[in-house]
C-alpha cells in the first residue's frame, strides 16, 4: 500500500477549527490501559442547557461549555473513529451538531495511528486494534463514564471517516479481504502492511459489536467486497467524495454501496475531495496544511458541512429514534 502523504499534515489536526461550531458541552476522557489495549485519550460532546462561551484550547478557541452537566436522559450515543493520523477533534463540528441535537458523542485517538503517534500506521495490526478501541470506548461510556446513567444503551451509532469508515464497517459485521485492493499494494511494494498481506500475515477477522444499531460511513478506506459485506444488518448512511484521495477512490466506495445487502442511504459530496469531510479549517491552519484544508474551485467546505452535519443528524435521529422500553 502506498504511504499516506497526508499523515504528517494530519499531525496538525488539533489545530483544525473552523467557523460556525455548534454549542455543546465538551469534556475530555482518559480510558485506562487494560488487557485488551493501551490507554485511550478522547473527547465527549454532550447536550448542554447552559449558553455557550469560548473554550480556549491552545491554539484553539471552541464555542461550547467545558464540563457541562449532561442535559437529558435516555440519550442516544454516537462514537467516532477518525482517519489515519487523525485525532479525536477531526470532526468536532459534526460532533457538536449531534450534541446540540440531543446526542452524546465520544471520540478517541487510535493508538499507533494518530497525529501524535504513527508507530503502527503502516502495519496491518492497526486494522485489528481499531475496532477493539471503539468497543472499549463504548464499554467505558456505558460503564465508567460519569454521565453513563443518562445514556440509552439500546441507541448507539457509529461515525467513521476513511480508516474510521473501515472501522465502522468492521464493527457492524463486515469482513475484510486483504487481497482486494491491488491498487494500494502493487507488486514489490515495500510498505510493511503490503508485505504483511503478501505473506498472509493478516489480522484475525474483526468481531462485530451488536450494540451498534446504525452507522454513518464516510469515504471509507475499503477492503470489502460483497461477500464480506453480507452480514451488515444495520442501516448505513454512506458518503463518497467525488474525487477521493489518500487511498480512497470513488469506485471503491461505490463497491461498498453495491455490496451491502440492504442499500445504504447514499450520499455523494459533489466537487469534494477526501479531506472535505474534515471540519472547516481556520485561516491559520489553511496556511499550515493546504493539502488538507484547500478544496477545489467552487467548493465551499463551510456551506457543505452545514448540509453534511444536518444529514448526519437526521439519519441518526431516524435510525436511533425510539428509546428502549424499561
Amino acid at each position: 500500500m502506498k504511504p499516506f502523504r497526508a499523515a504528517a499534515l494530519l499531525a496538525l489536526l488539533a489545530a483544525l477549527l473552523g467557523p460556525g461550531a455548534h454549542a455543546a458541552g465538551l469534556a475530555f476522557i482518559a480510558i485506562p490501559a487494560a488487557a485488551d489495549g493501551p490507554a485511550l485519550q478522547g473527547a465527549v460532546w454532550t447536550p448542554c442547557a447552559t449558553p455557550a462561551t469560548d473554550i480556549v484550547l491552545e491554539p484553539l478557541v471552541v464555542k461550547g461549555v467545558r464540563d457541562c452537566p449532561v442535559a437529558g436522559n435516555r440519550l442516544p450515543m454516537v462514537v467516532m473513529s477518525h482517519g489515519t493520523g487523525g485525532s479525536a477533534m477531526g470532526h468536532h463540528d459534526t460532533a457538536a451538531a449531534l450534541a446540540d441535537a440531543g446526542f452524546v458523542v465520544a471520540a478517541i485517538a487510535h493508538p499507533g495511528d494518530n497525529f501524535r503517534d504513527l508507530s503502527r500506521q503502516a502495519r496491518l495490526s492497526t486494522f485489528a486494534t481499531r475496532p477493539v478501541d471503539m468497543r472499549r470506548l463504548v464499554d467505558h461510556m456505558l460503564g465508567r463514564w460519569p454521565g453513563h446513567a443518562a445514556l440509552d444503551p439500546q441507541r448507539i451509532g457509529i461515525f467513521g471517516f476513511s480508516r474510521g469508515g473501515y472501522t465502522a464497517l468492521a464493527l457492524v459485521g463486515a469482513q475484510p479481504d486483504w487481497t482486494l485492493r491491488r491498487d494500494l499494494c502493487p507488486a514489490g511494494s515495500t510498505v510493511p502492511l503490503c508485505q504483511e498481506a503478501a505473506r498472509g500475515e493478516v489480522p484475525p477477522p474483526p468481531v462485530p459489536d451488536v450494540r451498534i444499531r446504525a452507522a454513518v460511513v464516510v469515504d471509507p478506506l475499503s477492503m470489502f467486497a460483497a461477500p464480506g459485506l453480507k452480514n451488515v444488518r444495520v442501516p448505513v448512511q454512506l458518503w463518497a467524495s467525488e474525487f477521493g484521495g489518500d487511498g480512497v477512490t470513488p469506485e471503491s466506495v461505490a463497491a461498498v454501496r453495491d455490496g451491502l445487502p440492504t442499500p445504504p442511504e447514499w450520499q455523494v459530496a459533489e466537487g469534494a475531495a477526501h479531506f472535505a469531510f474534515l471540519a472547516p479549517c481556520s485561516a491559520a491552519f489553511t496556511r499550515m496544511a493546504p493539502e488538507i484544508c484547500k478544496d477545489g474551485p467552487g467548493f465551499d467546505r463551510t456551506a457543505f458541512h452545514q448540509r453534511f452535519n444536518a444529514a448526519v443528524v437526521a439519519f441518526f435521529r431516524q435510525k436511533l429514534a425510539t428509546p428502549a422500553p424499561r
